[in-house]
Order: structure tokens, then sequence, then C-alpha cells
């Protein structure tokens, strides 16, 4: 039987080249595959140009720079500029260490040419250099330290790229960058025409193409610790809230600073009356007493948690502030001005309550009767001495302690002397026997003698709030000027005292004269623009140490931008803040904060309707128990602490 061999069957030259075009499809299918899931497809900009003095990468300008030039000295933290600049910036820092037998040999070599130098610069007549000489201690301390391991030695660099929206931007920051190392004597330069080779050097890939080094020792490298951050803590002081740079505390002393003013600025729902209820609750656990003037019945319940005074003025009220009393000061010379203070003050409150100041009403209407003349000032202020003379009160000191007069008695005064009194009595009729009869015009019914006291006007009719105001600043004015102690004066929705020309002026004559009494006031509003528009209201701005700005409305952020000078990120994110975060500001050094409560205190400053009506419901259920009457401080509001 013969076997004969298999003919294989020809291939088709068309399937042939369908079996290779599917090859080549799955070979490109797989590398595409790999591609996309390389981790550089996804850094990868869109785009890159590089030219001899900046590169763009996709829609962002930038420019690298090194440093090439230090002073003699360095000083820690000099770095902490850069760090905490608020720009775009990639930083690298490359560290070479050096043998130190080779360092000792070179400085040998160093020391030996310098001395030589030095001595034929002597021999020919010349004056001798200061530098060469400052070089040799230099180098001679430096072989000392080497010696013995003290010191190491290390090679330096220090490149950093900065970027920006546009051409302009970009000069701009690099303006900056450069002012700010050069006030320091440190220089830097642009990479001009190595530019990719800076960006290769400043990305995170270990590479450092410039090599632009300089010699440093164990002390000098040490300076630049890059971990440095915008810090506000203090050994003394409150806890404000965490600071969103580093995630620090920070804790601060406001009266460690030129005076303890504040402001605190932001719309309504912010958390602005929360911040300052905190810092208040917080103040007290230190010993400073607290005064706050309550607009809209906002700290009762943090009152009657820590056991405070809480006077309710109201026309049904049985509360009485009698604005001509007189301070007891214990300084001779306030002493010896106290009347003549007293009257100064009296003339601006008489203008609000007889409508004749210089008023500024919201939106424009100003329904008040007119300014008084010069001659019904003349007349009012002869009425006012008059009053106080018939009360047996004189600038002898020693009348002081008698019982002053009221503004009944002005009444009376003023209806039987000539001129323009009789016409001014009429004008304050409605505050004696008319409709705000009672209130101010008897004698003071109040002694406070309390850690905190709030002075609630929310019941008060509109036209006798900014009155009250300011009947109520010149009280706790009179107060700290008769017991000086630390104290806080929280003066909330302060836009209705800025209305008015005598109110506002009164208010920024505290603000001026607080720090000589230890008193800090805390200025809070909502409306910026129309505190700001105000000349008085700049300048109570003006006289605070520590700004705290939370959220804004898109409306108020250029005001405060122009105000507090804020860079272009701050006065984005200024719009954008979450409840309870904002820049906090205490001289020249600003953070990013967040303001943060215990539960505790959470439960006592809230006034968040939900938060608010949630512990209602859990105290309903026993699963809350809402502080009743005075808590201790430091036990119930940070358990453990002494």
């Amino acid at each position: 039987m013969a076997f004969g061999k298999n003919k294989q069957p020809a291939l088709d030259p068309v399937a042939i080249a369908q079996q290779q075009r599917a090859r080549e499809e799955l070979e490109v299918s797989a590398a595409f595959q790999k591609g996309i899931t390389a981790l550089r497809d996804f850094i990868a900009p869109s785009s890159i140009e590089f030219s001899s003095t900046h590169f763009q990468l996709g829609t962002r300008f930038a420019r690298t720079y090194y440093v090439y030039g230090y002073p003699r000295q360095l000083y820690t933290g000099w770095l902490s500029g850069m760090v905490n600049l608020d720009e775009v910036m990639d930083m690298s820092m490359y560290v070479y260490p050096v043998e130190s037998q080779v360092v000792l040999e070179n400085l040998r070599k160093k020391v030996t040419q310098l001395e030589a130098g030095i001595q034929i610069e002597a021999e020919k007549g010349r004056v001798r250099d200061p530098g060469k000489q400052a070089a040799i201690i230099d180098a001679e301390e430096m072989r000392d330290k080497l010696q013995v391991g003290e010191e190491r030695f290390f090679r330096f660099g220090l490149y950093f790229t900065i970027y920006a929206g546009s051409i302009d931007e970009l000069e701009f920051v690099s303006h900056k960058v450069e002012s700010m190392l050069g006030q320091q004597l440190i220089y830097s330069k642009a990479a001009t025409s190595q530019q990719e080779q800076g960006l290769n050097s400043t990305v995170p890939q270990m590479s450092d193409e410039l090599q632009i080094r300089r010699n440093m020792s164990t002390g000098a490298l040490s300076t630049s610790f890059p971990f440095t951050s915008a810090d506000l803590s203090q050994d003394n002081g409150i806890l404000y809230g965490v600071n969103m740079h580093n995630s620090g505390l920070v804790i601060f002393d406001r009266f460690s600073l030129e005076n303890g003013n504040s402001v605190v600025f932001a719309k309504s729902g912010a958390g602005k009356s929360f911040t300052v209820k905190l810092e208040a609750l917080r103040s007290m656990m230190f010993g400073t007493e607290i005064f706050i003037i309550d607009p809209e019945n906002e700290y009762q319940r943090m009152c009657e948690a820590v056991g405070g005074a809480y006077v309710r003025l109201s026309l049904s009220s049985a509360t009485r502030i009698n604005p001509f009393d007189l301070p007891q000061v214990v300084d001779s010379e306030e002493a010896d001005n106290a009347l003549r203070s007293n009257l100064i003050t009296l003339h601006g409150l008489l203008r609000l309550m007889m409508g004749g100041a210089q008023a500024q009403m919201m939106g424009g209407n100003s329904a008040l009767m007119p300014a008084l003349a010069p001659s019904e000032e003349a007349d009012l202020d002869a009425a006012l001495i008059e009053t106080y003379a018939k009360a047996g009160i004189t600038n002898d000191p020693l009348t002081h302690t008698g019982r002053p007069p009221t503004i009944a008695d002005l009444y009376d005064t003023l209806l039987h002397m000539g001129g323009s009194g009789p016409q001014l009595a009429q004008r304050l009729r409605k505050y004696t026997t008319g409709t705000f009869a009672g209130i101010f015009s008897q004698q003071s019914n109040i002694n406070i003698n309390n850690p905190l006291v709030v002075f609630n006007i929310r019941d008060l009719e509109d036209e006798l709030r900014p009155v009250a105001m300011y009947i109520v600043l010149n009280y706790i004015w009179n107060k700290t000027k008769s017991d000086m102690k630390k104290r806080i004066l929280i003066v909330d929705e302060a836009w209705q005292l800025m209305k008015y020309e005598d109110s506002a002026n009164f208010l920024f004559s505290l603000a001026k004269r607080a720090r000589k009494y230890n008193l800090g006031i805390t200025t809070i509003t909502q409306d910026v623009e129309d505190f700001m528009g105000s000349r008085m209201g700049r300048a109570i701005v003006a006289n605070a140490s520590m700004q705290i700005l939370l959220k804004q409305s898109t409306s108020a952020v250029d005001v405060l931008a122009d105000v507090f000078k804020l860079t272009s990120e701050e006065r984005k994110r200024l719009s954008q803040f979450p409840v309870g975060q904002g820049l906090f500001f205490a001289g020249q050094n600003h953070v990013h904060i967040q303001v943060t409560a215990s539960p505790t205190e959470t439960g006592l400053i809230t006034t968040n309707p939900q938060q608010i009506a949630q512990m209602n419901q859990a105290n309903q259920q026993g699963e809350f128990s809402q502080p009743q009457g005075t808590i201790d401080l430091s036990n119930r509001l940070f358990p453990g602490s002494v």
C-alpha cells in the first residue's frame, strides 16, 4: 500500500493581508490601552511651549528661577515668606553632602590664598580689604567646626517655578517674589534659555538639570527648613479656631496687640455672632469681663447659662439708666474733667434725641427735624451746666458724688430760660412726659457687678434704638473709667450707630481711648457697604488691630478687598467660605481660620434654628440636658482643665 505526501493548500493573499491587519490592530489596541492607563497620561498637560524667559503649560504661563546669591548669615525661617505666599508655586531643594576631608583641604588652601593676598596688599601699601579678613575668619571657624564634627558641609541648590494666568500676572508675581527675597539679600534669577531644564528641576522627579549650587554648613542649611507656615499661636490667649493652612491652633490674646479692638464683618448666617459669643465665653475663663449690646436677643441663653446679668431695656420694663450719671474715677486728671467730658457726651446724645443729628438714614430717607443751630447749641450748653449746678455738681470732683440730675430737670431748666430754651424743651418733651418717658428720664436703678452683662434693646422702638445704644455705651464707658479691669465691649449690629454722625463719633472716640482703660471693643456688622461708606466706619476699622472676615456677599467683597488689601486668592475665597470659616487678621499676620466649638459651647451660643429645634427635641426626650443657671466654665466647657 503506497502512502503519498499530503499537500498543503495554497494560502489566499487576501486572507494573509486580513490576518496581518488584524494582528496590527490588536497591537495598536494593546498599546493604546497600555498608554491610557499610564500615570503620565493623567497628569500630562494638553500642550507645552518653551521660550527663553518663560514657558506655557496648557493655558497657564510659568517661569523657573534659581537662587544664586545669599547673605553672610541666614536666619531661621527666611524661607517662610515664600512658603506662605498666596501664589501657585513649585519649589525644589537639592542637598549634596560633601566629604569633610575634602572640604578641610579646600579651606586650608583658601585660607592660605587669602592670607597671602592680604600680605601682598599690605606690602604694596594698599588699604586692607575687610571682606577678605571676614572670609578668613569664617573659613577658620568652619575648619574648627568640621574638624571636631560639629558641622558638616553640603552643596545646596534652590529652584522654584511660579505660575500665572497671563503674562502680565506672571510679571507681577515674579516681581513680588524677587522683591521678597531681595529684602533678605537673597538674589534670584530667571533660568534664561533654560526653562525646560528649570521645569525638569522643579517637578518631583529628582533631576537637578540646572546644577546651580551654593556651599552651606549644617547650621545654614537648617534655616531653609521648608515646613513652615503662617501661625498665630501664642503661649497666652484663647482658642479662636483651627488654622486651615497647617491645621494648627489659632491661640491668641487680642490685648497683646497695639489695642484690644476688633471688627467682625460677615453676611447674615455666616457665623459672626457665633464667633463673637465663643470668644466672649472663652475670654471669661481668663477673668475678662464682658459687656454686650444685644439688639436681637441672641445672647440670652448664654448669659443665663453662665450666671450673667441680663438687662432688658424697653418702655414697659422697670430698668432705668440716667445719662446724667458721672463716673466715679480714681485718676485725678480724669476726675477734674469728668463733668466736662460728660457734658460733651450729653451734647451728642441730646442732638440725637431731639432729631437734630446729621442723620444719614438707610435708603437716603431722613424724616428727622433739622440740626441744632449755633444759638440753640449755646443755649443747650448753658442749660446743661445750670442743670448740674442746681443739683450741686460743679467742676470740683468732691461734688460728683451727689445725686445727679435727670432729663426731666434739664427740661424744666430749658422751659424757664430765655432764648431758644422753650423750643428745645418742646423737642425734648416726649422723653420726659411723652411717649418715651421714664426709661431715660429717671435715676438709674441698676448697679451691675457681674463678669457678663448683656443689654437687650430688641423691644425698643426703632427710633429709640440708637438713643439706647448711645446711652448704654456711655454707661459702660463710665463704669470702665471708674474701675479699670480687662474688659471686652461687644457692639452687635453697629451699623445702627453709624447711621448718625453723633453716635458714630462717640463710638469712634471710645475705640481711640479704650486701650488706656484696658478695654477692647468688638464691632459687629453685616452691612459692610454702609459701614465702610462712612468716614467714621473706616476710622473705627483702622483703630482695630484684629479683624475677622467671614463669608461676604459679592457686593461687599470689593469693598473689603480694597480696605484690607486682600490678594486675588483671598478675594475669591471671601464670597465662597462655608459657615464658620473666614480670614483672621491680627496685626500684620492673617490666616484662613475655621471657628470650632465644643458641643456644650454650641448648645449655649448657637442661633441656628435647626440646631435649637434638635436640642429642644432631645431635651424633651431626656437625651440632652440644657444648661440652666450658673455653670462652672472651666470644668463644663473643657473637662479636665484648670
